[in-house]
């Protein structure tokens, strides 16, 4: 029976590694916050506290003037276009690139060791998913705001750019990380790559690749609201002309709009999900 003179080891074994976590944990985080000056007692102060609460109370009441009640809803539509458009041209561009680089759909991989092509083939589609989605979606936005001008069209291409780069790599990682049996099998038997993933490869792990392609939807919603503020249309576009004119009223119209937005896009991704399993 444990008791309250119970030695430490005793009661609980992990104690020593728990408290070392512990320490490396704060070790790590103190030089973080120093280093990016994190003051939350600043919001306290009495000339902040004054200035946010003059922001807050600009918010209330919101704004439900039917016209501009029909501007947001044709905004909050236009966020979810461009959020599914983006998501579509990111499928097109991250399928062929993940069936291409991916070794278990490899003819060469099948002795042991990949070919050298088709090993250097992989290793540059790998750079290339790299380089895609290394880059943030808002700074790809700024670019083509640059190229094809304001609205919604930068948003999408951003968007299709760095979820490519998302979708390729982890479409890779759970293709290699199923069953691999099924594939070889029909790649010793004479069958091209595409066949079998269509026939061995897909059927295994389309549950799972479903579900995070609905998941990188429920972001790219999120992202292509954001990506109103450098121009790309939609939602965060309506919400910076607003915040410019120091309409608060308008701001929170808009958040409330994003936020049911966000619902309804987990809502859906969850209905999907229980379709899929």
């Amino acid at each position: 029976m444990i008791s309250a003179s119970t030695p430490l080891h005793i009661k609980d074994p992990a104690w020593h590694s728990r408290l070392s976590l512990a320490i490396l944990a704060i070790v790590l985080l103190v030089p973080a916050l120093i280093s990016t000056e994190f003051k939350p007692w600043v919001f306290f102060e009495a000339e902040n506290l004054k200035v946010t609460l003059k922001f807050l109370a600009d918010f209330v009441p919101p704004n439900t003037k039917p016209d501009f009640l029909k501007l947001v809803a044709i905004e909050a539509w236009r966020t979810i276009a461009i959020a599914t458009a983006g998501m579509v041209l990111a499928l097109v561009l991250a399928i062929p690139l993940t069936l291409v680089s991916t070794r278990v759909l490899s003819i060469s991989a099948l002795t042991g060791r990949m070919a050298t092509l088709p090993f250097v083939i992989r290793q540059i589609i790998r750079i290339v998913l790299i380089l895609m989605r290394s880059i943030p979606e808002i700074v790809w936005a700024l670019v083509f705001v640059r190229v094809v001008g304001l609205g919604p069209a930068a948003g999408v291409l951003a968007i299709a750019l760095t979820y490519a780069g998302m979708l390729g790599k982890i479409y890779a990682e759970i293709l290699e990380s199923g069953s691999h049996e099924s594939s070889q099998a029909l790649l010793r038997n004479g069958a091209g790559r595409l066949q079998t993933f269509l026939y061995a490869v897909l059927p295994q792990n389309s549950s799972e690749l479903t579900s995070y392609t609905v998941y990188r939807w429920e972001c790219a919603v999120r992202s292509s609201a954001v990506l109103g503020f450098v121009g790309a249309g939609g939602l965060g576009q309506q919400m910076d002309n607003s915040m410019r004119m120091f309409n608060g009223s308008e701001v929170a119209t808009i958040l409330i709009t994003f936020m049911i937005l966000v619902a309804l896009a987990d809502w859906f991704s969850a209905q999907l999900r229980k379709l899929i399993n």
